[in-house]
């Protein structure tokens, strides 16, 4: 089976080589020293289970690779646009796209039941061009839990006890396609999960993302500092009831196991992928992640004071910062 995965950083790369050993076809698309290097010596991946190194096929060039029998998008949501300018070469008739990203994907209400199916999110998909590019079929939704990072070019270290990749049918399907690609993902040495009901699995991550990210973005720090204080816990549990909130209106239906998920969140050292980016001076993934949920929360009418105000003051840090605009 032939796969591209487009966007081969820390999450992309890993997956990248799961998908070799577990005997696709892989190439993947990147960029600057990081692409020169899989080129030059292939992917090393540093994890629990071991060292995995995999000579895989890498340019920034879809074209050079042609018709793929499936394509996984790693990049983030900054990157969407380039996305949809570039990706029909890799395109046969059927070929399926798995977006398995951070925050509210673009297609969110793509067969969503109710009367927001079908509506756009113009600050993640400006103009409709993933919408445009892919059609309604090709999509597949996917969740990731692989904390993990670049350290060299070509070497990613992964943090995650268990990596996990979630994928699922926008229509709630258990289709062939994502069981298929979640089996190949297993047969690589991680869990592969096909679900029939991908939107709750995004709000299981992103009710998480939402409290342990706002706050690592406005105070610098990892998650585990930062409920030292009290105050900051207490905003973090509001943060997750309104985030639960949203996601019931909408038809999903998250755990709502706010102190097991502070409870993790105490124990994290690995500095969200979100801080991450404004350290290093990228392009901070605001809209997708923190923008959009509040979107949601207007569009459904919840309430939600304290995302409404961390939302915001992450926008001034990233403003501040040129990162955001």
């Amino acid at each position: 089976m032939r796969i591209c995965v487009y966007g081969a950083g820390a999450i992309g790369g890993h997956l990248a080589v799961r998908l070799h050993k577990g005997g696709a076809e892989v190439s993947v698309i990147a960029r600057g020293p990081h692409l020169a290097a899989i080129q030059a010596n292939g992917l090393e991946v540093h994890a629990v289970d071991g060292v995995h190194r995999a000579r895989i096929k890498a340019t920034s060039d879809p074209a050079e690779l042609g018709r793929q029998d499936a394509v996984f998008v790693t990049v983030k949501a900054p990157a969407l646009p380039s996305v949809a300018a570039s990706i029909a070469p890799l395109l046969g008739p059927d070929t399926p796209v798995a977006f398995v990203m951070n925050g509210i994907p673009w297609w969110y209400f793509q067969h969503l039941s109710g009367p927001l199916e079908g509506r756009s999110l113009p600050r993640i998909d400006p103009d409709d061009a993933l919408k445009r590019a892919l059609g309604p079929v090709r999509t597949i939704g996917g969740v990731v839990y692989s904390a993990s990072a670049v350290t060299d070019p070509g070497v990613i270290h992964v943090e995650q006890p268990k990596s996990r990749f979630i994928l699922g049918e926008p229509d709630g399907t258990l289709s062939d396609r994502v069981q298929r690609l979640a089996g190949l993902i297993t047969a690589g040495g991680v869990s592969g999960e096909a679900t029939p009901a991908i939107r709750t699995e995004i709000w299981n991550k992103l009710i998480s993302n939402l409290a342990g990210g706002t706050i690592a973005v406005l105070t610098g720090s990892a998650p585990r500092h930062n409920y030292a204080e009290p105050a900051v816990e207490q905003a973090s549990l509001r943060l997750m009831q309104e985030a639960a909130a949203i996601a019931q209106a909408l038809g999903a239906t998250p755990t709502t196991n706010h102190d097991a998920r502070i409870a993790n969140q105490r124990s994290m050292d690995h500095k969200p992928s979100i801080l991450q980016d404004l350290e290093l001076g990228r392009p901070m993934e605001i809209d997708g992640m923190f923008d959009a949920p509040l979107q949601l929360a207007h569009m459904a009418g919840v309430g939600a004071p304290t995302l409404e105000l961390l939302v915001a003051l992450c926008k001034l840090r990233g403003r501040s910062a040129g990162l955001y605009q």
